[in-house]
């Protein structure tokens, strides 16, 4: 048999499609998995008939790849990344590319690509967006090292990729670990758009009653306009929808209410704290998740701590009320991009990553969890100005913010009468009103640091440091 064009290490639920989506697409593979009769188990069932081969071991994994080879490793994150770089290395030769396409933090990330570089070896760090149908069918992939190392699987990843009007949902990111940080990124916008979509599921229900159905219709109703139709709204009129099958109610309510996470909310926040980008829809829809656990917190706090009365917002009818909870949610979802782009143009000035922000919006547009077509006005808005400061002040998302603020306000407010949390919509009000103030009140915060600190401030009227003895 000729050796194949393409390898993988990993046999979960990813790695199984992103092998047949690349099969599919006439690449010859060899697959290894840490447990062979997983292997066995995989080329008896999806991979039978299919132009795949296994492999006992990673010598023999190795010895059935062309040069230079192409190697796909979709494990977990971390040190098992580090553990199989060590065991494939001395079968390795100069020239032969190792790509992590699992969620690997990007500080990991270029200390392998510095790492792997030395000994000849290339090495590419991908974000892969779009979950198990999307890693079958058409991902959106983020691609990050060197630019030799990623010719070498242009042509592999250009066909597995999800296609749009525009091209393929893949190019390449920049050196280092940018690939991962996009991806990080990608991910802390999903959190935030997740989050705005369950506050309004939440106020739907408790402000109205509204049952699963009832809620599904607003969704789809949403996902046919310009400024929500996505992903994640076409999957939460699914969610809404589906009935518990032993009495036929909405299966949604019967779900813990305790949101899981896999790390890369925290990393898109912890690095936005590190850069010092202002990332507070982000921000809030990581908290929830971690209130969220507090679950017997929670129910205690419940008994205990009086809040306002449960009343209906008053704001007119209902159909009123909703369209400024759609209004709310478009500004929410645009301010959760903002910051998500806002950090991806810090991050690619400190470390010098030359991010296309234009083109990373392009290949978010199909394959990926947070594909949508406000995509295309992001993409326009960078196309146009390569250098803009903050999306929000892009001539038609500023339009947006003009027509909409109010209801925003008018949903916070509401909510806030009523006693309901909504972390999301309420920070994203905060962004908003912060980023149009052109007077802070944190002139106060430097009077007191410098009280209690000496930390000195600037004043308005003149140039220089200066310090008080306010204490005098």
């Amino acid at each position: 048999m000729s050796k194949a064009h393409f390898g993988l290490i990993g046999l979960g639920v990813m790695g199984e499609n992103l092998i047949l989506n690349a099969e599919s697409n006439g690449f010859s593979s060899v697959v290894y998995n840490r447990t062979y009769a997983k292997t066995q188990e995989f080329l008896a069932g999806r991979g039978s008939g299919r132009n795949i081969v296994g492999a006992q071991s990673l010598q023999e994994f190795v010895e059935k790849l062309e040069r230079p080879r192409r190697i796909l490793i979709m494990i977990k994150a971390g040190n098992p990344i580090d553990n199989i770089i060590e065991a494939i290395s001395p079968y390795l030769e100069d020239g032969d590319l190792l790509i992590d396409g699992g969620n690997s933090l990007y500080t990991d990330t270029e200390r392998r690509v510095r790492e792997l570089e030395k000994k000849n070896f290339g090495y590419i760090g991908m974000g892969i967006s779009g979950g198990a149908k999307g890693a079958l069918e058409g991902p959106s992939m983020m691609p990050g090292g060197t630019v030799q190392a990623y010719r070498e699987i242009e042509d592999l990843l250009y066909k597995m990729a999800a296609q749009v009007e525009d091209g393929p949902c893949v190019a390449y990111i920049g050196p280092g670990g940018a690939g991962h940080f996009v991806k990080t990124v990608h991910n802390g916008i999903e959190y935030g758009i997740e989050q705005i979509l369950a506050e309004a599921y939440d106020l739907m229900k408790r402000i109205y009653g509204m049952n699963g159905n009832e809620m599904a219709e607003i969704l789809k109703k949403w996902n046919k306009t310009e400024e929500l139709s996505s992903y994640l709204v076409e999957i939460t009129e699914i969610c809404l929808r589906t009935k518990d099958l032993s009495d036929g109610s909405d299966l949604v309510e019967k779900i813990m209410d305790q949101a899981g996470q896999k790390g890369t909310g925290l990393w898109t926040v912890i690095s936005a704290l590190e850069m010092g980008v202002s990332v507070p829809t982000i921000y809030a829809s990581l908290n929830g998740r971690v209130m969220s656990s507090m679950k017997k917190d929670r129910i205690i706090g419940e008994e205990i701590l009086k809040g306002p009365s449960l009343i209906p917002f008053d704001m007119g009818s209902k159909d009123h009320s909703i369209l400024h909870l759609e209004n709310a949610c478009v500004l929410a979802c645009m301010a959760s991009y903002a910051q998500g782009m806002a950090l991806l143009v810090e991050a690619s000035r400190l470390h010098n990553y030359n991010l296309d922000i234009s083109s990373i919006a392009q290949i978010w547009k199909g394959g990926c969890i947070i594909r949508s077509r406000l995509l295309k006005r992001i993409q326009d808005a960078y196309t146009l100005n390569p250098s803009l400061v903050n999306l929000l002040f892009d001539p038609w998302f500023t339009s947006q913010i003009n027509q909409r603020l109010d209801s925003l306000a008018i949903i916070v407010a509401g909510a806030s009468k009523s006693g309901i949390p909504v972390p999301c919509l309420s920070s994203t009000l905060d962004y908003i009103n912060s980023c149009r103030t052109n007077r802070l009140p944190q002139n106060l915060v430097q009077a007191m640091r410098d009280c209690f600190g000496a930390h000195t401030y600037e004043r308005l009227d003149m140039e220089g440091n200066f310090h008080t003895e306010w204490l005098e």
